[in-house]
């Protein structure tokens, strides 16, 4: 049986003094989790993170990462740079950079395929805002952006992590009920079962406001494999009672 994933996206949060006293409190109280945890931490930190987490159980992920192999892109980082540090996981596509960044699906297939020629695992982000759900195009819009990267990845599509993320439930405090969330979920399982006869290895995370109260229910759905936790992992008591949930 695959155990869950519990990723901690920071965000743009963080410093020296503060990155250092989370991930001792996280270590002091983590024991053998019975799932798998990893740290998206900003490129910044990947240095310090690296040195704190090695060797401790807890993997290093990135937040985003270069379409492009390198070259003149000034500000971006390449799959060979977050290697040297040690990154297990980037995210990619998170619906911050699609909203902020203008990432097209496109482009974030083009960043998933990178990552995977690389041997890092992208955590791949889909998702719909509130105006796509009210008008009923939740499933079109998921499918749409899953769509791109299959396309891009073919048969690599097993090696990635398929992160669901409702925009209008990320970093609102609202979050999509248990069977909205597996309905979703549900979806994305059968589209990746089509395209890929491994898909069952392909973990699916829900990303949108998971909490220590409602983590247990969520993560006892049929087709939600572990979560990619924002504010809460930035505080180690919620993050530890999260990663508690999925064991």
């Amino acid at each position: 049986m695959k155990k869950k994933l519990i990723a901690g996206n920071w965000k743009m949060n963080g410093g020296l003094a503060a990155n250092e006293a989370l991930i001792r409190n996280l270590l002091a109280g983590l024991g053998t989790p019975g799932c798998q945890v990893a740290l998206c931490v900003p490129t910044a930190y990947l240095a310090q993170c690296h040195d704190l987490l090695n060797g401790t159980g807890i993997d290093l992920g990135a937040q985003d990462v270069s379409q492009h192999e390198a070259g003149a892109f000034t500000g971006e980082i390449s799959c060979a740079m977050l290697k040297e540090f040690g990154a297990r996981y980037c995210l990619v596509g998170h619906s911050e950079r699609r909203q902020y960044h203008a990432e097209t699906d496109t482009v974030v297939a083009l960043k998933a395929q990178r990552a995977l020629a690389s041997g890092i695992t992208p955590i791949v982000c889909v998702g719909e805002t509130l105006a796509e759900r009210e008008a009923g195009r939740t499933e079109e819009v998921v499918k749409r952006q899953l769509a791109a990267v299959i396309h891009a990845n073919g048969h690599c599509i097993s090696e990635i992590v398929l992160a669901y993320e409702p925009v209008w439930a990320i970093g609102t405090g609202k979050t999509a009920s248990a069977e909205q969330a597996q309905q979703v979920h549900a979806v994305l399982r059968a589209q990746l079962k089509a395209a890929s006869s491994q898909s069952d290895r392909i973990l699916l995370l829900y990303g949108g406001s998971m909490n220590p109260v409602n983590a247990a229910q969520l993560l006892a759905q049929a087709d939600i494999d572990g979560g990619l936790i924002g504010g809460a992992s930035l505080k180690a008591p919620d993050f530890l009672s999260i990663i508690a949930s999925a064991g």
